[in-house]
């Protein structure tokens, strides 16, 4: 069975599916904060007696934080049970939420009133250029999506004056919709901007 896990926004979702892909059980809750408390009993709940064969978890971009709890977790469980683990591009997981549409946008809030964005074609699921971060007006200049998905979709809209916005969350449920490229990423944080943080001057 495959384990799915995302935490790079103010949801916490887990997800099971079976040896085929089929989607067994799935857990969604819009926290905020708390993922660190959170997480590992959500997953307990969810498996119940099963052990997964493979996991795959969201490395972002996102939360510093939320990116950072979902990544330990998983490879505490992935060193536990000694079975394969694999990232997954977090903005794919939104844009995988968007079926039957030909071209649609993830956004998320970044840090400093800047959004993550990125754009995909849907038939196939496959990104047509790298995500970035930038403020909401020049976002609305490089993305043309109609449909715009995730927590920053409304920010987007907005200042673009159209388009359709899909104002949800990455769901773990929608992993196996991703194809395999998308997630079989190395299971290391992808931040989508450099740490606020800076290195103290000798």
């Amino acid at each position: 069975m495959i384990l799915a896990i995302d935490t790079s926004t103010a949801a916490c979702s887990t997800a099971l599916f079976g040896v085929d892909g089929e989607l067994v059980e799935r857990r969604h809750e819009v926290i905020g904060r708390g993922h660190a408390e959170k997480l590992v009993p959500m997953i307990e709940d969810l498996l119940g007696n099963h052990v997964p064969t493979r996991i795959i978890v969201g490395v972002g971009p996102g939360s510093f934080t939320g990116i950072r709890v979902g990544i330990a977790a998983a490879q505490g469980m992935s060193i536990g049970w000694s079975v394969p683990l694999h990232g997954m591009s977090s903005l794919a997981l939104l844009a995988a939420a968007a079926v039957g549409t030909d071209k649609v946008a993830a956004a998320m809030q970044g840090g400093h009133g800047e959004l993550f964005v990125q754009q995909f074609t849907c038939k196939p699921l496959k990104p047509i250029a790298d995500h970035q971060s930038l403020a909401p007006p020049a976002a609305a200049r490089v993305i043309d999506a109609a449909t715009v998905v995730g927590p920053g979709a409304q920010a987007l809209v907005d200042a673009r004056h159209t388009g359709e916005a899909w104002d949800n969350y990455p769901d773990a449920a929608n992993a196996m919709h991703l194809p395999k490229p998308l997630r079989s990423l190395p299971p290391k944080p992808l931040y989508g901007r450099p740490p606020d943080a800076k290195p103290k001057a000798a």
